[in-house]
């Protein structure tokens, strides 16, 4: 089989991936629930399906977002960078792992907050790795449930393995957020699995509820106070 990405046709798709963001950013209406106050430097965690709810984090100069090294995260890297954020990358192998992973904890202890998406990055989907726990547990800060919600038509799901939802032109959307979780930096390995599956269903339960949120919101019109 041809392989379809190499460092020319990343470019050219890069480049596309990042218009084609900025654009939607224009369109793209996100109302925030539940967002803790004064809760930042924290680890914003959501499902991969979701990952586009970045869109959504205020202050996005401050914000570093986890991508994984692949000709994929290329593409991604490049075009979120556009939009204003950090972006948090290292070599492959374990030990790209462990300098991404320091890369992002020495960003939450210079006040500033991280985002990743906890369940890959090849899946299963919907399921906490403990990465996120150990980056939460080192530097000290809390995790920030995160999910994304739109009735609109145009909030597509695309046929990728995560179920990845992305907006299409104009999206009215909620942002919603789960209370934090805090690791006990003394705790053991049992301490860290409590945490993992605390986040496991603050998830769940964020998709449970969303779309009652979502027309809360959209009952009390506050898109149009937004804009």
């Amino acid at each position: 089989m041809v392989r379809l990405l190499n460092n020319e046709t990343t470019k050219g798709l890069a480049n596309l991936v990042r218009g084609l963001f900025r654009i939607q950013e224009v369109f793209t209406h996100i109302v925030e629930v539940n967002h803790p106050e004064n809760i930042r430097p924290c680890l914003y965690a959501m499902w991969h399906a979701n990952q586009c709810a970045i869109y959504g984090l205020q202050d996005k100069g401050k914000v570093n977002v986890l991508i994984s090294n692949s000709k994929d995260g290329d593409v991604v890297a490049h075009a979120i960078s556009r939009m204003g954020f950090k972006i948090v990358r290292g070599s492959k192998g374990r030990k790209g792992a462990v300098e991404a992973t320091m890369q992002m904890i020495d960003a939450l202890k210079n006040g500033e907050a991280c985002a990743m998406m906890v369940d890959g990055p090849r899946g299963p989907a919907k399921r906490v790795k403990d990465g996120v726990i150990k980056i939460a547990k080192l530097a000290g800060v809390p995790i920030v449930p995160l999910c994304w919600y739109s009735s609109n038509f145009n909030w597509v799901k695309l046929p990728s393995w995560d179920g990845l939802r992305m907006p299409i032109l104009d999206v009215r959307l909620i942002n919603l957020y789960g209370e934090p979780i805090y690791v006990p930096a003394d705790g053991g390995e049992n301490s860290e699995e409590e945490a993992r599956l605390k986040l496991q269903k603050a998830l769940e339960d964020l998709d449970d509820k969303i779309a009652d949120e979502y027309e809360k919101v959209y009952w009390h019109g506050l898109w149009r106070r937004k804009r």
